[in-house]
Formats: C-alpha cells, structure tokens, sequence
C-alpha cells in the first residue's frame, strides 16, 4: 500500500469519539426506566447493525429495558471467543441532564452517565466500527453484550452474561478507567463479592404508657442485632458490613411499642469463602431478646471476582500492549461490582476498567478525560486484535 493511501486510512479521532459519547449520554437512561433505556438501546442496535453485525435483542422484564448482544460477522457461532459486556442504564433520573447539560472543561468533559459508563460502552461499539471501516477483524469471535440494569443488580441479565460467558474465552468489561491514591489510569483485576440483605425483627405492639410491658420493641431488637451486623467487619480481611437503611415504627405515634423494624444490609468480601461465611453469618443470627422472631432474606447478589491466573495472563497482554502505546497500566481490586463479577466467576478470565478515564461516578462532578478517548480506544482494539 502506498503512503498516499495509508494517509487517507481512518484514524482514531478523539473529537469523532466524544461526538458519539455525547448523543449516547444526551439520551436520558434511568435504570428503573425500561423504556428510556430501550431510546438508547434502539439507536445503538441501528448503530451495530449498519455495521453488518449480527443483532439479538433480549426482551426486558419486571419494568426493566431491553438488553442487545451483537455479533460480528466473522468466525465461528460455536467457537468461544471475545466477550465485551457493557451496561446502558445510569443511576440519573430524568431531568439530570436540564441541570448539568455535556460540557467540557479543558481535558474534563462531564455528563450524567458519561463516566459510568456510556463513554467506555461508546469506545467498545467505535473500536468495533474501526474494525470495519478497516477492513480488519479479530482472530477471535468477538460479540458485544450491552445489558439495562447493571447499577441495579442485574437481576434481569444475569442469566445472560453467564450464558454468553459460557461462550467466551475472554471477557473485557467496559466499566470506567480507576484513580487510586497515585495511580492513575487503572483497569481493574478483581472486585469483591456483594451480598444484599434484609433483616427483619418483628415484635410486639402495646401502648407504651399504658401496658408497655406487654410489648416486645422490634426496633430495640434490630438496634441489638445492627451491632451484630456491624462488628462482622473485618477490614484486616477486606470485609465489609454496612447496615444502610432502617425502617420501624409509626411516624407520630412514639407512644406505641413498634412491632417491626427493618434493615437493610451490604456486605462485600474479597473472595468466595469469606462470602459464603458472612452470608451464613448473617442467616444464623438468632433473636437477643424475648418473644421475638427474626426474618432474613437476601444472599450474595455478585460473587467475587478474583484475579487467578488467567486474569493475570490478560492483564499482562494488555499492560504490554499499554506500554508499546506509550503509557502504563496499573491494576488495582475494588469493593465496587460490575458485570465482571459474573464472567470472572465463571472462570471467563476477566479484564475489567478498559472504558474512559475520569472520575465521579454517581456523582455531580462525573466526568471523562478527552485525552483519554484515543489511547483507551487503541488499547481495546489492539487487545481484541491480538487474542487467540
């Protein structure tokens, strides 16, 4: 090829991409908003089809939107390939973007969603489209899997990300780029696993002036049992137990003994057994006081994410590629869950963090870097490039 024609190639652009970004984030998608999901769903199955890829759209359910899994037009349906998971659905409600409207600042760009993570589920449907108009592929089967309710649990996707790890020898997760004290530019090998609880203590009411002996207080129960939870803490061993909401009682009416009083608890744990032996912890926890009866429900939502050897092997090939790019790529674990959690736990090795840098997520001041849009691009690219 001669070097007029290699001038004229398509290049990674940084403005091209932060286009793309800014109508994806400019399309309100609230988790709990299947419809305002399935505006963006719609426009990004468009965007893939276009691209002769090959679309299958999940049906949403339980008031939740629709989830997409595309297929690029190469390789073999049957043969495990590269499974890139993302996530369309924000914690924003409807009117976020009236208030803190895409601006850019200098290297900062924010937007509600932009960060966490339409900007890195944008770089996984361009490094896709540069393929294309490239005429190049991977070696690899490569599908795209963009699900509706991530930042709620995915209690609806579930099923498909651990049916579409079934099929993957790879998984690379577009959750957002981490900080972490001096580091900067991170992508993450292991997340701890997350259990969600409610501990409920019911009681006795009776009027409290009147015969408040014969009442047995719900709330003086899970105000012991909160201390229970609390102390299984443990952060030597990188344990977590935070009791976050509580509920009891008939707001106005303190001359009543409560009945019931209710907790709702996270917890997370850095691998599989300390889950398993916090969760059977939380499930033995028996009543302190007198004719009381406790209610628990809930388990572990996401398993532990641990980085094995596998996961050291796909970091290593991307920590590689970084540094032929000119830039480092530490790697840090994180408390937080993703989709992640579910492909790792499947022994999928697992590389999460490959989406946009910046900060703020769920938070007023989220945002990208631009300067981060072309190096973050070209590294997901040339890491689903050289997978076999």
């Amino acid at each position: 090829m001669d070097g007029h024609n290699l001038t004229n190639q398509p290049r990674i652009d940084a403005a091209e991409i932060l286009d793309g970004i800014r109508e994806w984030v400019e399309i309100e998608t609230p988790s709990t908003d299947g419809a305002a999901v399935d505006g963006l769903s719609h426009l990004i199955e468009r965007q893939f089809a276009d691209l002769d890829a090959a679309v299958t759209r999940v049906p949403g359910r339980d008031g939740f939107g629709d989830h997409l899994l595309f297929e690029a037009p190469w390789g073999d349906p049957g043969d495990k390939g590269i499974l890139v998971v993302c996530h369309m659905d924000t914690v924003w409600q409807h009117g976020t973007l009236d208030r803190r409207p895409v601006k850019r600042e200098g290297d900062k760009v924010f937007g509600p969603g932009i960060y966490d993570m339409k900007g890195g589920a944008y770089l996984a449907y361009y490094a896709y489209r540069h393929l294309i108009r490239q005429g190049r592929r991977t070696r690899l089967p490569v599908r795209f899997l963009f699900v509706s309710d991530e930042e709620v649990g995915s209690g609806t996707s579930r099923d498909l990300i651990e049916a579409e790890a079934a099929r993957a020898k790879y998984a690379l997760v577009m959750e957002p780029g981490r900080n972490q004290g001096s580091l900067v530019n991170c992508v993450v090998t292991a997340r701890k696993a997350v259990g969600r609880f409610v501990v409920t203590a019911h009681g006795v009411s009776s009027h409290a002036g009147v015969n408040h002996d014969h009442g047995r207080n719900a709330m003086r129960e899970l105000a012991r049992q909160i201390l229970v939870l609390e102390d299984l803490t443990d952060y030597a061993r990188g344990i977590t137990v935070n009791v976050g909401v509580v509920s009891a009682g008939n707001p106005g009416f303190a001359n009543v003994v409560p009945d019931k009083a209710t907790a709702e608890v996270d917890f997370r744990c850095p691998d599989a057994a300390s889950a398993a032996e916090i969760a059977a912890k939380v499930h033995a926890l028996t009543p302190i006081g007198p004719d009381i009866r406790l209610e628990i429900t809930g388990g572990i939502n996401r398993p532990a994410y641990e980085r094995d050897a596998g996961v050291a092997m796909l970091y290593g090939q991307a920590a590689t590629i970084a540094r032929d790019l000119g830039f480092e790529l530490p790697e840090v674990s994180t408390g937080g869950g993703s989709d992640g959690n579910f492909t790792a736990a499947k022994g999928v090795p697992t590389l999460d963090g490959l989406g946009v840098c910046g900060a703020g997520a769920h938070a007023a001041h989220e945002h990208l870097l631009y300067s981060s849009l072309e190096p973050r691009t070209e590294l997901l690219l040339r890491l689903m490039e050289s997978l076999a």
